[in-house]
């Protein structure tokens, strides 16, 4: 299985030979429910909280006796059926993260990868590089390769691209090892160059 790499101006340079154990087999797509879940599920703070009739001010001391008033018995003016009174089931500081299997995690991630190369949307640049942090430059040379929208993965540092590239809503640049599944199923097209391929294969391998 072969992929043509490209220049800075969407031209074919070269051809590049890909992993079979990756690219080939079925796109699993449920793994890409359980996975992104786990993603964003990792990412909440978790810290919503609300006071019981605990922790509300005031209460204490029992609003009117018992008998003999005509109105319902009552015992605090914090119960969660007054006003200002304590909160029900809020919710509370909690730790929101799990983990599913590093084999699912993998096996998600080269069927994002089969997905793109199925739908031609993977595109393998030689280098990515600008000689300012220029955003009209960056718009330029990626609409060339990617019209739309695109995730581009790169090796290393590039602090020109990244500071090209955070004003722009619909690319986003990350690091070969940072690669993740919601970033990939987030974006139309994926720009990765050469050399951050290598290091992709060998994390999902």
């Amino acid at each position: 299985m072969r992929v043509d790499v490209l220049d800075k101006n969407g031209s074919k340079v070269s051809e590049l030979d890909l992993n079979d154990k990756i690219y080939s087999g079925e796109v699993k797509e449920h793994l890409f429910y359980e996975v992104v879940k786990m993603q964003l599920a990792n990412r909440r703070s978790g810290t919503a909280s609300t006071k019981t009739r605990a922790f509300v001010s005031g209460g204490g001391v029992k609003p009117w006796k018992q008998k003999g008033t005509g109105r319902a018995r009552s015992g605090s003016n914090r119960s969660p059926v007054w006003r200002h009174g304590g909160t029900v089931f809020g919710p509370h500081p909690r730790d929101y993260s799990y983990n599913v299997p590093r084999k699912v995690v993998k096996e998600a991630l080269r069927a994002a990868l089969r997905l793109k190369l199925k739908d031609g949307f993977l595109k393998v640049v030689d280098t990515i590089e600008l000689a300012q942090p220029k955003t009209k430059a960056a718009l330029e040379m990626l609409r060339k390769s990617a019209p739309t929208n695109a995730l581009i993965v790169i090796d290393g540092e590039n602090r020109n691209l990244n500071l090209a590239v955070r004003n722009l809503k619909d690319y986003k640049v990350i690091d070969a090892r940072g690669i993740n599944v919601y970033d990939l199923l987030d974006y139309d097209n994926l720009i990765i160059t050469r050399s951050a391929l290598e290091k992709v294969e060998a994390i999902v391998q």
